[in-house]
């Protein structure tokens, strides 16, 4: 990698600084200052800025528990985001144009919402492609009927959907409210199932993605990194 581009990539610092930074003498390759801006690095070499590491930063995994009325956007010029509760200071800059969610919620929906900068991980966790499973606690208008249960668990079709939905997993806690298990994220799904089965949800909570189980010492938008096992389970 170019020597310019390797310090942009890994400072945060647009690449005319870096190249600035490079001909003031003040970077240096295994001890040895450099002043050609293409110089090759190579992924063993140690790069230093006035006798600091210059080190590739570490990604980052969260968990947040996402409060209603919240988008999962980068910007929204009428509602707060998920990333306007977030330190930026504590996160080194060159990830910080990279924060990204991991499986977004509709802003009415509440709990777990994972957030990273990593995008092929986050690819992982959204690819249509994969079977994870999401688990939510759902409330709704009225009961559930046997019969939407047998057609949500056999793969309910949905309106203007070329393929009806994957099965999907259903448990009551009431004849009105329920836990359920999507492996797939079609837009709005859970309240166009419910829909299509003539009810509608009042309340969506998601407590789960694969075995990510949101942290219920999480108070409303607050968020905590992800353990080793949580970040490797998908």
């Amino acid at each position: 990698m170019r020597l310019d581009r390797f310090i942009a990539n890994n400072t945060g610092l647009p690449r005319k600084e870096a190249c600035l930074l490079i001909k003031q003498g003040r970077i240096s390759c295994n001890n040895a200052v450099i002043q050609q801006t293409a110089f090759k690095v190579g992924a063993d070499d140690l790069v230093e800025l006035d006798g600091d590491t210059i080190k590739d930063p570490t990604h980052l995994y969260w968990m947040m528990n996402k409060a209603q009325g919240i988008v999962c956007a980068n910007h929204d010029s009428e509602h707060p985001t998920v990333f306007d509760s977030i330190d930026k200071t504590a996160i080194h800059p060159a990830l910080r144009q990279n924060l990204q969610v991991a499986g977004r919620l509709d802003k009415d929906t509440t709990g777990l919402v994972l957030i990273t900068t990593d995008g092929q991980w986050n690819h992982t966790v959204t690819s249509p492609h994969k079977t994870i499973g999401k688990r939510y606690r759902v409330e709704l208008a009225e009961s559930i009927t046997e019969e939407a249960i047998l057609q949500i668990e056999a793969g309910i079709a949905l309106r203007n959907e070329p393929q009806a939905c994957k099965p999907a997993q259903i448990s009551l806690f009431s004849p009105n409210s329920c836990l359920l298990t999507i492996h797939e994220g079609k837009y709005h799904q859970v309240k166009r199932m419910f829909a299509a089965t003539n009810n509608r949800v009042v309340k969506l909570h998601r407590e789960a993605i694969a075995n990510i189980k949101l942290d219920t010492g999480l108070k409303p938008n607050a968020y905590r990194a992800l353990t080793q096992d949580e970040i490797h389970c998908l």
